[in-house]
C-alpha cells in the first residue's frame, strides 16, 4: 500500500462512534474521509466537530468510493452483518464493533467472505488492547499465577438499557473476549440465569458460568441495574491471585502472593492445610488509550497483510459463547455444551420450527 495515507470511513456516529472517530483522526497515517450516519442530528454533530470529513446518510456513497480503503462500523448489533458483508464484498478492509454479528451463522458467513475477498476483518474487542489485560495475560502465560483455578468477573452499572438485545449481548462480549484471550481456549460448557426486571422480555441482569477444557471455571455477573459501577475481575491460581479493577485510576492490577498449601498426611489422619499471605504487588502499566492502540493495530494489519489479534475467528468465538449463554438463559436449558454446531437445548418441541438457526436440537439428557 506504500506510504500513502489509509483512507477510512466511519459508519455510525452514535454512542461509540465519536470515540472511534476521535482516535482515527489522531492517527498520522490515516485520512478519515467519510462519516455515515442516518440520524441527521448526530451527523450534524460530526460535521461540526470535524469539518474536513464528508458527511452522508447514504452507505452506498462510502462503498462506491474507490478511494476508501477501510470501513469502521459502529452501529447497532442487528445491523453489523449486513453492513460488514457489504463492505467486505466491496473490497474494503472492515472493522466491526463487538459483538461481530448477531448469530453464529452470520459470523461464519462474514469470516468466509472476508477470506474469499482477501480483506482484513477485525472486531472491536477493545479490552484486549488495554494495558491491564495485556499485563495479566503475560502473568498467566509466564506461569507466575500457576494453574488457573477460577475467574470471577462483575460488570454492573445503572444503565444503559438496550432496546433490542439482552444484557448478555451488551456487556458479556467484553468479559468473554478477555477470558478467551487470557486462557487461550473456548469454554466447553456454558450456563446462564437471568431475568428482565424493567422490561420482562429484555433481560437486564444475568449470571453466566463457563467451564473450560483446562479445568478452569469462570463466573460473569452482568447487570444494568446496580447502585454502583463495578468493573472488577478476580483471578485465582495455584500459586498467586490477582484483582483487576478497571474503575481504579491507579493500581488497576494487584497481585497477591496468597494461597493455600495442602500437605498429604504421612499416615491415616486429617489433611493439613496452611495458608500463605505474602506480598501484594501492583505492576507498572503503560498509560495508553486502548482504542488508540486498537486503531493502530487495525491500520498496521492492513498495511502488512497480517492477521489481527482480534480477527474474525476471535469475534466468532465470542458470538458463539453469547449465543449459548442466551439459549441457556431464555430456554432454561441449564448447561449448553459445545458439540459441533448444535447446542444441547432443553425446550419444547414446538419451538424447534421457530429456531432453524440452531439446527438439530438434542433432547436434554
Amino acid at each position: 500500500m506504500g506510504t500513502a495515507k489509509l483512507v477510512v470511513a466511519l459508519v455510525g456516529y452514535g454512542y461509540w462512534g465519536p470515540n472511534l472517530l476521535r482516535n482515527y483522526m489522531d492517527l498520522p497515517d490515516v485520512e478519515v474521509k467519510w462519516v455515515c450516519e442516518r440520524d441527521a442530528r448526530k451527523l450534524g454533530k460530526a460535521k461540526s466537530r470535524y469539518p474536513s470529513v464528508t458527511a452522508t446518510d447514504d452507505y452506498s456513497d462510502v462503498l462506491n468510493d474507490p478511494e476508501v480503503d477501510a470501513v469502521v462500523i459502529a452501529t447497532p448489533i442487528s445491523t453489523h452483518f449486513e453492513l460488514a458483508m457489504a463492505a467486505v464484498k466491496a473490497g474494503k478492509h472492515t472493522f466491526v464493533e463487538k459483538p461481530m454479528t448477531a448469530s453464529v451463522l452470520e459470523g461464519r458467513a462474514l469470516v468466509a467472505a472476508a477470506e474469499a475477498h482477501h480483506v482484513t476483518l477485525m472486531v472491536g474487542h477493545t479490552f484486549e488492547f488495554s494495558a491491564p489485560v495485556v499485563a495479566i495475560k503475560e502473568l498467566i502465560a509466564s506461569g507466575e499465577l500457576g494453574d488457573i483455578y477460577y475467574i470471577s468477573s462483575s460488570r454492573i452499572n445503572l444503565g444503559l438499557h438496550q432496546r433490542d438485545v439482552s444484557v448478555i449481548w451488551d456487556l458479556a462480549p467484553h468479559d468473554f473476549s478477555i477470558l478467551f484471550d487470557w486462557l487461550g481456549e473456548e469454554p466447553e460448557h456454558v450456563s446462564a440465569v437471568g431475568r428482565g426486571c424493567v422490561k420482562c422480555d429484555i433481560p437486564d441482569v444475568a449470571f453466566v458460568t463457563l467451564r473450560f477444557p483446562s479445568g478452569a471455571v469462570a463466573e460473569v455477573q452482568l447487570s444494568w441495574l446496580s447502585p454502583v459501577k463495578l468493573r472488577r475481575t478476580l483471578v485465582v491460581g495455584s500459586k498467586k491471585m490477582l484483582v483487576y479493577d478497571d474503575t481504579e485510576s491507579v493500581e488497576k492490577v494487584k497481585v497477591f502472593d496468597h494461597g493455600v498449601n495442602l500437605t498429604e498426611p504421612g499416615s491415616f489422619g486429617e489433611f493439613q492445610l496452611s495458608y500463605r499471605t505474602g506480598d501484594i504487588v501492583s505492576p507498572h502499566l503503560d498509560a495508553c488509550e486502548p482504542l488508540f492502540v486498537e486503531a493502530q493495530h487495525f491500520v498496521h494489519c492492513i498495511r502488512t497483510a497480517t492477521r489481527p489479534k482480534t480477527d474474525g475467528i476471535s469475534g466468532l468465538r465470542v458470538v458463539r459463547a453469547l449465543e449459548r449463554a442466551e439459549d441457556s438463559m431464555r430456554f432454561h436449558a441449564g448447561v449448553v455444551q459445545y458439540h459441533d454446531q448444535a447446542p444441547q437445548l432443553a425446550m419444547p418441541d414446538h419451538l424447534a420450527t421457530e429456531l432453524p438457526v440452531f439446527g438439530k436440537l438434542l433432547e436434554a439428557q
